[in-house]
């Protein structure tokens, strides 16, 4: 029997869905080694009986939370799509102000926070509500790499992330470093699988993916001293997609 698969959004743009609905001749592959029950994207037919959870967005409600622990209770496997459900994403740069202020700002009205849509909290990300069983980041996600998922753990295998940085793909590739131009990469620190795509076309990498578990430390320092790099530069950027967490610093 096919696992039956289901994919829910929460706040975020939807990009990683889209990604996959953009898969086209390569998702009617995927769908003979696994059955969608429910994926708005592309269908209007849902249903709650699924094995596999994919959750896209980062938690910003107490509805959501709700809502996610349902997701979970029915889920034998869940897994964070994307950087939102994987970190907290863009949507964590909100967490360094007032929500009532926020919901002021951009509605005008402080009513507004009586109303459970509106009822906001800092932004979470997925595994800061439940438990999440495995993580695809990135944003948005690589395709390849939801293939590769998808084809692992409908045949009982364990997916893998790659546990070295974007330079190594950088490298492999032979793009120019960005480093040499003056230009302030995280490619050293943040975790590989999206084969290097920002670099590969003259932009530096903005650590969408997230921090390696273990990074280079000796590595990381020769950088700063040969570019002349300061730690707060590098934690400014790093804050874009990874907004309060701890990034490696040498005490």
């Amino acid at each position: 029997m096919k696992p039956r698969v289901a994919f829910f959004d929460f706040a975020g743009c939807e990009g990683c869905q889209l990604q996959i609905a953009n898969m086209e001749d390569e998702i009617l592959k995927l769908i003979e080694i696994v059955d969608i029950v429910s994926f708005r994207e592309i269908s209007d037919v849902h249903s709650g009986d699924y094995d596999i959870a994919f959750v896209e967005g980062s938690i910003s409600r107490p509805m959501d939370e709700e809502r996610l622990k349902d997701i979970r209770e029915h889920a034998d496997i869940l897994v964070a799509l994307g950087s939102c459900a994987c970190l907290g994403g863009i949507n964590k740069m909100r967490n360094r102000f007032d929500e009532n202020e926020l919901i002021e700002s951009v509605y005008g009205d402080k009513k507004l926070v009586s109303n459970p849509f509106f009822n906001v909290h800092k932004a979470k990300s997925v595994d800061e509500v439940v438990k999440v069983d495995y993580y695809i980041p990135g944003c948005p996600i690589d395709r390849n790499e939801f293939k590769r998922f998808v084809i692992s753990i409908s045949s009982g295998k364990k997916p893998e992330l790659p546990n070295y940085p974007v330079c190594v793909e950088c490298k492999k590739k032979e793009n120019p470093c960005l480093f040499d131009e003056g230009r302030l990469c995280l490619g050293p620190i943040t975790l590989a699988g999206c084969n290097a795509i920002c670099p590969s076309r003259g932009s530096p990498c903005i650590g969408c993916r997230g921090i390696l578990e273990k990074p280079a430390t000796e590595c990381i320092e020769e950088i700063f001293q040969r570019y002349n790099i300061d730690y707060d530069d590098l934690k400014d950027k790093w804050n874009m997609f990874n907004f309060g967490d701890k990034i490696w610093r040498k005490e």
